[in-house]
């Protein structure tokens, strides 16, 4: 633990920061906090839309094979893993507030610039940066959102806040109606400048974010007690200014940390491998196996669509558009559960559901069962369950390790996971599709919902009963001052 000079006690100060947070009622404050931090999945699942719905313009344009899509799909993935681990780092170190601006604007860049792609090269390095600016904000993001909600809604919360990726994915879906008609527009050039509005839209989050403070946990646990207090009173008053605060008949609990202002590497890996093994066994499983189901099949969900169902390109968001519904309503319709019936049981749940029932409709699309309707609400269900529990995974990966460490933890977990099974799983799946077999792609199904119910398993296993504690009470922060 670092000390101010070497040779001298550590300073001890007491502070009632997290109880104070946690005790605020529902407000408008609140509100802005979810608005400024989901539009960020908003522009995630836009991004990721436009690559699905628009991949057969986007191979026509430049030319590539299924291969080559599903590999610009997996360099997106890589380079999010990368601005992961980069930012999720600075993010610890620098607050959470300051990294929001650097790590939109590198997204904004970088997602104008592959409208102006020209060649395969180009469009995977364009890719690449575009998901270093997006995977930068997780570890920022998720952090900010548990440590700023109430302990009682932080479950919902968070899962809202992720499943809003789906409300992007929507808006791209319609957009593509747009931008592939040649009624409306050359499609040569719609999909350029669906990439090009794209990212002009990150500018609205910037703005938003001028009205998030930063984080009074952060601030706490490095060494600025006095400016977490003040943090603390502002957001008190903007509280009070909206909503009737409930009479408190005693003060708010208190907790004694030592000044500090940074933390190590060695302090993560024994956080990691000594005192947690079982969560980060856990996070581990559950991170790698929503990756690989998710970016395995929404990375190459046009592709099957249109080689094995002939739907035409320009029609592809009219599918898209039930599929990101049921994403989206899966975490706001159950993402109360998470809080009331609890994490492990819910956790669980909802991965075997959508593991079991992605077997079953990889088995019906190898037998030619199935229409392209019928295929999309199979998806669509999936996905209403899945989409709940790969949210939860971010939240779990989040309060589960102490303070000092979320927005790292949070990024290492997502880029080993996001390694482990999303980088691989588009190049997989899009090199399954090729063959044009449906056996071969099928073998890819079974291995995605085999891996689900792995994770559900796990949990089972392993899982923490998280709800409705401080994040203080889960994981100590490494500052706890110690008697």
């Amino acid at each position: 633990m670092d000390a101010e000079r070497p040779g001298t006690a550590p300073h001890v100060f007491v502070t009632d920061v997290p109880a104070r947070l946690d005790r605020l009622p529902w407000s408008r404050f609140h509100w802005l906090v979810v608005a400024a931090l989901g539009i960020t999945w908003i522009l995630d699942g836009l991004e990721v839309t436009l690559v699905g719905s628009l991949s057969p313009a986007i191979a026509a344009g430049l030319k590539l094979n299924a291969e080559q899509i599903g590999l610009a799909g997996s360099a997106y993935i890589l380079g999010a893993v990368v601005g992961a681990l980069l930012f999720g780092r600075l993010t610890d170190t620098f607050g959470r507030r300051r990294l929001f601006t650097v790590t939109v604007l590198v997204y904004l860049l970088a997602t104008v610039a592959t409208g102006f792609s020209w060649d395969f090269g180009s469009f995977l390095v364009f890719r690449f940066l575009t998901g270093a600016g997006i995977g930068g904000e997780y570890g920022a993001v998720n952090s900010a959102i548990q440590e700023l909600i109430p302990a009682r809604r932080r479950g919902y919360t968070d899962l809202a806040i992720n499943g809003s990726f789906w409300v992007g994915a929507a808006l791209g879906a319609v957009g593509s109606l747009v931008v592939l008609d040649p009624a409306v527009i050359d499609p040569e050039i719609g999909w350029r400048l669906a990439f090009v509005v794209g990212g002009l839209l990150a500018l609205i989050v910037i703005w938003i974010r001028r009205y998030i403070p930063e984080s009074p946990r952060w601030l706490m646990t490095h060494g600025r007690p006095e400016e977490a207090e003040a943090v603390v009173r502002e957001i008190e008053r903007r509280v009070e200014r909206h909503t009737a605060m409930p009479p408190i008949f005693a003060p708010p609990p208190t907790i004694r940390l030592v000044h500090r202002t940074r933390t190590s590497w060695g302090e993560l890996g024994v956080a990691l491998f000594r005192t947690y093994p079982r969560r980060t066994i856990l996070g581990l499983v559950l991170m790698a196996t929503q990756a690989f189901c998710y970016n395995a099949i929404f990375f190459t969900y046009a592709l099957i669509l249109t080689r094995f169902y002939d739907i035409p390109a320009r029609n592809i968001g009219w599918f898209m558009l039930p599929f990101a519904l049921g994403n989206f309503t899966g975490p706001l319709l159950l993402g109360r559960l998470f809080d009331s019936v609890g994490r492990k049981p819910m956790i669980a749940g909802t991965y075997a559901l959508a593991g079991a029932l992605l077997c079953l409709t990889g088995a019906l699309f190898a037998q030619g069962a199935l229409t392209a309707e019928t295929q999309t609400l199979a998806w669509t269900v999936i996905f209403f369950f899945a989409s709940a529990g790969a949210s939860a995974a971010y939240l779990t990966v989040g309060e589960l390790f102490p303070l000092e460490l979320r927005a790292l933890t949070i990024s290492l977990f997502y880029a080993i996971g996001t390694l482990l099974g999303g980088v691989a799983g588009p190049w997989l799946f899009g090199a399954l599709i090729d063959t044009g077999e449906r056996g071969q792609i099928l073998l890819g199904y079974l291995l995605g919902g085999g891996l689900m119910l792995l994770a559900a398993g796990v949990t089972l296993v392993l899982g923490v009963k998280a709800e409705k504690k401080p994040l203080e009470a889960l994981a100590p922060p490494l500052s706890l001052a110690r008697d």
